[in-house]
């Protein structure tokens, strides 16, 4: 997107008054940049990750664990945000801990770049802990450019950060998806490198433009705290090197020994954050009830990215090899189907805002709890189409590539049912204690769904046969009929939140 930088009559002391990016503080431009860079690298690596996993080129596995690696990275990428808020809150701060993750991030790709296995999966592991810590603070820091929730653009600022997180989307694929499929594996991943590298640049060099707070820690260490703190992040990095290298000078290891402690950690985390906040005995009535309520959407949310994460590694993998991959004759790279959802986000998003908008007018606007059915079914209606091209592809033949696009178009619409109403609902329904935490609650339950993908996967299951396939959508169709059943009940626990 071109930016258009004009004078603007904004009040003087507003942040970022004076230029403006589109009407918004100029330094919605820096971060508009900065995201769309960094998804351009991070989307354009995902596409490539479960087709290098799977090619003979590449690292050669079988679909099922190519699936259980992709699902536990996305599963410790969600996890991760966790800890980069309270990393940005109580240590750096939200400026300089992005710029700490773009560098991270950066150096990740340029380590997947590398001809080698090894360093391979440290490079998944570098680009996993920039991504936590960036997805955690970018986003607050678009906040920090306006004057508090009330500010009447604060809406569309974030509006149009989101379009440039699918630019990138979009574009990955496209770009990085081509070059490494067509040309050279890792140097596609060093072209993700590159993305991150520009996205880098743009933040270092419009720091100027974002607002004096988001330099701030908020809440900094005592030097007690920074010790304890230390003193407990050594002895668990001791542990760990000492266990490893145990198992490794055993003639034991395996990648299992460290894909299952991180689908543990993403299957037990969400439980235990969540059963911590419910128990709070702080928490007054209200906020127990809303608390009560908001573990359905978590739930619900868990199975419906389950399901929809594996666009990109068990539908991908499956058009790698059974799939006519063409269009009217037409013949385009596997990784370009990872365009489709952004590409149909960007064309769909204003039309169910204003959807909801023309809807509430009426007052006839569904209720949270009905959207999320909807998204539910939806995303398991979507699996119950895969049967039709797996059906195909076991018949001897090659599925056509619109059965795909048929399928992803069917996500995306359960995604923006489902994704930007959650978002909303969390920090509506979010106990005053625990505000600023609860949107990283709510990635958690992205973590719990990714990792029960990769707990399947590492026990071997092939999640593209049909008995799967069929058992997964009819999970999500349940689960979705369930939310709708007691949608009542959790409208009652939700109170006064819409």
């Amino acid at each position: 997107m071109a930016s258009s930088l004009t004078k603007d009559s904004v009040q003087p002391g507003t942040p970022g008054s004076g230029k403006t990016f589109f009407g918004h503080p100029r330094g919605l431009a820096t971060l508009f940049m900065t995201e769309m860079w960094e998804r351009f690298s991070y989307y354009g690596m995902r596409a490539l990750l479960p087709l290098y996993l799977v090619a003979p080129a590449g690292l050669h596995l079988d679909a099922a664990t190519a699936t259980a690696i992709y699902s536990v990275y996305l599963s410790l990428v969600y996890l991760l945000a966790l800890p980069g808020g309270w990393f940005a809150d109580r240590v750096l701060g939200p400026r300089r801990t992005v710029a700490v993750a773009g560098t991270v991030i950066m150096l990740g790709h340029l380590t997947l770049a590398l001809p080698s296995a090894g360093t391979f999966y440290a490079g998944l592991g570098l680009v996993a802990i920039g991504s936590g810590l960036l997805k955690a603070n970018i986003s607050t820091m678009v906040g920090h450019l306006y004057d508090g929730p009330d500010d009447p653009r604060r809406d569309g600022g974030f509006t149009i950060f989101y379009i440039g997180i699918n630019l990138g989307a979009f574009a990955a694929p496209l770009v990085i998806g081509t070059i490494g499929q067509k040309v050279n594996w890792h140097l596609g991943f060093a072209l993700a490198a590159l993305g991150m590298a520009l996205g880098l640049a743009q933040f270092l060099l419009g720091t100027r433009h974002l607002s004096p707070r988001s330099n701030v820690v908020p809440t900094p260490l005592s030097d007690r705290e920074k010790a304890a703190t230390l003193r407990k992040a050594a002895l668990w990095a001791a542990v760990a090197v000492v266990f490893y290298a145990v198992v490794g000078f055993s003639g034991a290891y395996t990648l299992n020994w460290v894909m299952v402690p991180i689908i543990v950690a993403g299957l037990v985390i969400p439980v235990v954050v969540l059963a911590r906040i419910k128990r709070d005995k702080e928490l007054d009535p209200t906020e127990q009830s809303r608390m009560s309520a908001y573990i359905w959407f978590f739930v619900a949310a868990a199975v419906f990215w389950m399901i929809y994460d594996q666009g990109g590694s068990t539908l991908s993998i499956f058009a790698d090899g059974r799939a006519e991959n063409s269009i009217f004759g037409w013949h385009f790279p596997v990784s370009w189907y990872q365009s489709v959802n952004p590409v149909m986000i960007m064309a769909f998003a204003p039309v169910f805002a204003a959807l909801w908008l023309a809807l509430a007018r009426r007052g006839k606007e569904p209720g949270t709890a009905t959207k999320f059915a909807l998204g539910l079914i939806l995303v398991g209606a979507s699996f119950f189409l895969f049967l039709a091209p797996l059906s195909i592809a076991e018949g001897g033949h090659k599925a056509a590539a619109l059965w795909l696009v048929a399928i992803y178009f069917v996500q995306t619409v359960g995604e923006l049912l489902l994704s930007p109403v959650g978002l909303s609902v969390t920090t509506k329904m979010a106990p005053a204690k625990y505000a600023s935490q609860m949107m990283g609650v709510w990635f958690l339950a992205v973590t719990a769904g990714d990792a029960t993908t990769g707990l399947l996967g590492v026990a071997g299951v092939n999640l593209d046969k049909m008995g799967i396939v069929a058992l997964e959508a009819t999970l999500a169709v349940v689960a979705g009929a369930a939310v709708w059943i007691y949608r009542n009940k959790v409208k009652q626990l939700m109170g006064d939140v819409n």
